[in-house]
Order: C-alpha cells, then structure tokens, then sequence
C-alpha cells in the first residue's frame, strides 16, 4: 500500500469502535478523514447493553492501552474484579482477583457510553461523521469497518431498569447457552441479561426464557421496564484481510475473542493498525497478524477445547480453580498464553471449529 498524500481523503465505512478509533488515528496525523454509517446514530444496533472490556489477555492494563494508543477513556465504566458463577447444579462460586477482570461499558448512542466517547473524539478532531449513509464504493484511501458478516454467536436476552446492586453473574449450563454463557450485568441502576449462545440459535428463545428464571432464584434479579434485545458475533482469521488494497477491521474482519466473544479490544487495535498502514504504507496484514494472530488462535483453541466440555466439565472446572482460590484474570491471562501444546492443537482447532461466514475476498 502507497503513503497517502496528506490532502487525500480517506474514507471509512462504519462508525463502531473499529472505524472510529482508526479515524481518530488518521486525524491525530492530520490527515482528513470522512466517515460513513448507515444507521441514523451511533451505536444504533447496542441500544445501551452492557458489554466487558476485556483485561486479562495481557500483562497491560486495557485502559492503558487506550491511552497509549490516543483512545479516549472519557467514558462509563464499572472495573469488574468480583463476581460469582454458577454451574448446571445452581452451585455458586466466587470470582476475585487482584486485577480487574474487565471493565463494565455501555454501547449505543446515550450519554457516557464508549460509542459516544469516541464519536466525540473523532469529531474534536475534525473528523466528519455521515449518518443514514453507505459506502457503496471506495476510489482512493479507506477502511471498511462494518458489522459483522454472518453469526457464529448469539447473545439474546433484555435491557432493563433495576434496584440490584452493580456487579456480574454468570452461568455456565448448556441448558441456558449451548457451548457458551449466560450473563448478568448490572451498573448504576440498569442491567443487562442474556444468553449467549455458539448453538441451537432457532431455540433462543427457550434459553432466553431459561436464563431469566435462573438468574432470578440464583442471583436475585430484578427487572423492571425489559426490553428484548439481541446480537450477533463473527469470528474469524483470515489468510489476509483486505478487500482489494483497502484493510478490514473490527467485526467486519472477525476480529473478535473465540471463546467468549470479547471483542472491543480486537475491534479499537484493528482500527489503529489499519490507520498506521495507510499513514506509513506498511502492510496491513503484517501489522494484525503481528498483534491479533497470537491472542486469536489461542482463543481459537480454547473455544475448539472448551465445546468439548460440556456442564460436567464447566463444574469441574470451576470446582478446580476454586481449590487454587478463584484469581480470574491471572487464570484467564494464563490461559491465553501461546504455550507449545495449544500450538500444535491449532490445526485440530481449526478443523472443530467451522465458521458461519461464506462470504469469498478477492485479491489481485
């Protein structure tokens, strides 16, 4: 890919975390940037859920990255170092670290939530931000940034308003989310439920229906005003990721965690490389796989091992480590590390796991 000239405009086609931090990238460097979002407002298919920044996956606090990187931190956050599981059985365990597990955000289009955040500061740097408009074709400079391309996860459940107090539950029970999780989150008076599920989508509605009366004996939920709400997650590694000379980013690369569908990390870093490979004329591809292709394929692995489980492999698991005394995030960062033996189980990994996503890239 050839420099661009500091007068070229550079276009991107989507305003999530992935578009948005890669146009904040390229104006930091003083280059003019428009981007393009096909719905009306930012955020638009999130409508307030509750999501984790995830921190376990390296030794660097996620906050810190953010701010290495030039990304704001101007946003709500709940850090999330205790919590409580519970298996198939209704047994609870409780989950403490000394460092923050994740960090509790708020995506869609309202006050303090990380999309705004960002939005507010592309547009502080004089990015232009198009709603109610597609990138239908790309002549020159851009980025492609839009949502994901097909569903390999679901997360189905409600927002709603509630007195609890803030914190996070989870389950693990293939009666609630098959080969996945179901999940309570609840900040500053609202909350989110869902299950989210890798299997059996057509039935989401008897999981969904399952999650909430599970979480309402075992964790107390409440809810008042619901409202449905649901997502989809594409999860993917590509032999390269772009379409022409132009980098794919975010979810529409299938940048995103494997095993639990984490993916905002993914999404913000993708979007800062894509902008360092237009400003600098480096290779796209060199610079993901360089940063994403370790913490992706060990995912990858853990997701292939961990539909093998099962709910008496999910109990004993949680039975294991509450022996060693629960340490979330150091058992997850470990985890995560790219040991010898997942190493060599990545192609049996790849050969389990079988992306949704069809659709074929041509490259010149």
């Amino acid at each position: 890919m050839s420099d661009v000239m500091q007068t070229d405009l550079i276009q991107i086609g989507g305003a999530g975390p992935a578009g948005l931090a890669a146009a904040i990238a390229l104006a930091k460097a003083g280059r003019r940037v428009l981007v393009h979002e096909v719905q009306r407002e930012v955020g638009h298919r999130f409508d307030g859920d509750f999501q984790g920044l995830e921190n376990w996956s390296t030794k660097q606090d996620a906050l810190d990255l953010l701010q290495e990187i030039g990304i704001t931190t101007e946003f709500a956050m709940l850090p999330c170092a205790r919590g409580y599981a519970f298996d198939a059985w209704g047994e609870r365990y409780e989950m403490a670290g000394r460092k923050t597990f994740f960090y509790m955000v708020e995506r869609g289009p309202g006050p303090r939530t990380l999309d705004t955040a960002l939005l507010e500061q592309a547009r502080a740097l004089g990015v232009e931000v198009r709603f109610n408009s597609r990138l239908d074709y790309l002549d020159g400079p851009g980025i492609l940034a839009a949502g994901p391309k097909a569903a390999d996860a679901i997360a189905v459940g409600y927002h709603f308003e509630t007195a609890m107090e803030d914190g996070f539950w989870v389950i693990l029970d293939d009666e609630l989310a098959p080969q996945g999780y179901a999940y309570l989150l609840v900040m500053n008076g609202r909350g989110t439920v869902k299950s989210c599920m890798f299997s059996n989508f057509k039935q989401e509605h008897l999981y969904v229906e399952r999650t909430v009366v599970a979480f309402q004996r075992l964790a107390g939920l409440e809810m008042v005003n619901p409202r449905p709400h649901g997502g989809a997650a594409n999860f993917s590694i590509p032999a390269r990721d772009v379409m022409g000379v132009h980098p794919m980013v975010g979810e529409r690369a299938g940048f995103q965690d494997f095993l639990w569908g984490f993916g905002m990390r993914y999404a913000i870093l993708s979007g800062v490389l894509a902008a360092r490979s237009v400003l600098e004329g480096k290779d796209y591809d060199l610079l993901w796989r360089r940063e994403l292709w370790p913490p992706m394929w060990n995912s990858m692995v853990n997701r292939a091992l961990f539909a093998m489980l099962g709910n008496r492999g999910y109990r004993w698991i949680l039975q294991k480590n509450r022996a060693r005394v629960w340490d979330v995030n150091r058992i997850l960062h470990e985890l995560y590390q790219p040991w010898p033996i997942k190493r060599l189980l990545l192609p049996w990994a790849r050969i389990r796991y079988n992306s949704r996503r069809r659709d074929k890239v041509s490259f010149p």
